[in-house]
């Protein structure tokens, strides 16, 4: 046997703990991935179908057949319709809107959900009844249509409804998918806990009727609160009220809507704005303030003689507020 040195002998030892330290991977095991991956698929379900969904931007896929069913059939549409559909999302209520209507105009914001709805039509015989708008729908002009369908994204609730109820031309309705607490105020009257600024407003130009309750378990990912769905039907002719004029009535009287409309209308800042609002009105058509005008004396004069000074908000309905609206204009206040 050759000699072997103890110069050799240690570097021999040192190899071998080397080699030792390094432990061999056990084969066929599992490679868990890091932990961000784990999160990054959407435990809560926002990989359910094509790109992952952004709740900051209100997406939340209805999922459910029977219920996107329900919402067509409460549009009552025809095969003449145009559709305008806001929030298509993948395509789950656009397929059923496809079926019926002449065409559908789809507005995304989202470039990646506009992609999949166009590869889920492409090549099929609904492709050519649709065509995807993308961008904001509260910073375009809305096309003709006759029917809106809308999954809303609940951030553009409000914007969205006034929108549609000032489009021209007057469309025939619109079928809305809203938080519930906000539909639920749009079809809230006179004595309800929920009737307000925004019920007043919206139904003075359409008639408003809740359609059905959606659970949270029929979107996915699930949002936070419940969801109903409203049919509008826009007034034709619509009313002929200034909206300026008649929002600025109505924001005073529901500044506290259980005061009385004597107390709101005594605020100091709101009497200063009506006075102002007066005097530019009398300069802008050649009328002359008469001497000791007292724009409090005039307003609660006005209440007084309607017999609303006692009135609350909370319990007038439109009629009401028309009635006492004219009277205040035939005295020259104004409120814008």
């Amino acid at each position: 046997m050759p000699k072997i040195t103890t110069q050799q002998l240690r570097k021999n030892t040192q190899a071998s703990a080397a080699n030792a330290a390094v432990k061999p991977a056990t084969i066929g095991a599992p490679q868990r991935p890091p932990r961000a991956a784990q999160k990054d698929g959407a435990a809560d379900g926002s990989r359910h179908f094509g790109p992952m969904f952004n709740k900051n931007l209100g997406q939340h896929i209805l999922i459910n057949p029977l219920v996107s069913q329900g919402i067509v059939d409460k549009a009552g549409l025809k095969q003449t319709d145009t559709v305008l559909e806001v929030g298509p999302g993948t395509g789950n209520l656009t397929v059923k809107i496809l079926e019926q209507a002449k065409r559908v105009i789809a507005c995304e914001a989202d470039a990646r959900l506009a992609a999949e709805l166009t590869k889920r039509v492409q090549g099929g015989p609904l492709q050519h009844k649709l065509e995807i708008l993308h961008g904001d729908v509260m910073k375009r002009d809305l096309p003709f249509f006759d029917v809106c369908i809308s999954n809303t994204p609940y951030q553009i609730s409000s914007p969205l409804t006034f929108k549609l109820i000032f489009h021209r031309p007057i469309f025939r309705c619109a079928v809305l998918m809203f938080q519930r607490e906000f539909a639920m105020r749009l079809v809230a009257r006179p004595g309800d806990s929920l009737y307000g600024r925004l019920s007043v407003n919206c139904q003075l130009y359409s008639k408003v009727t809740h359609v059905m309750k959606v659970g949270k378990n029929n979107f996915k990912p699930p949002p936070n609160v419940e969801s109903s769905v409203v049919r509008i039907e826009p007034l034709n002719p619509p009313p002929p009220v200034d909206f300026a004029e008649w929002d600025g009535l109505v924001r005073i009287a529901f500044s506290r809507k259980n005061k009385t409309l004597a107390a709101n209308f005594k605020a100091t800042a709101t009497m200063q704005m009506l006075e102002a609002n007066h005097r530019t009105f009398c300069a802008a058509n050649g009328r002359i303030v008469e001497d000791g005008f007292q724009i409090k004396g005039a307003v609660l004069g006005v209440l007084e003689q309607l017999g609303y000074g006692e009135t609350r908000a909370s319990k007038m309905d439109i009629h009401d507020f028309l009635k006492l609206l004219s009277a205040f204009h035939d005295a020259d206040i104004h409120f814008c």
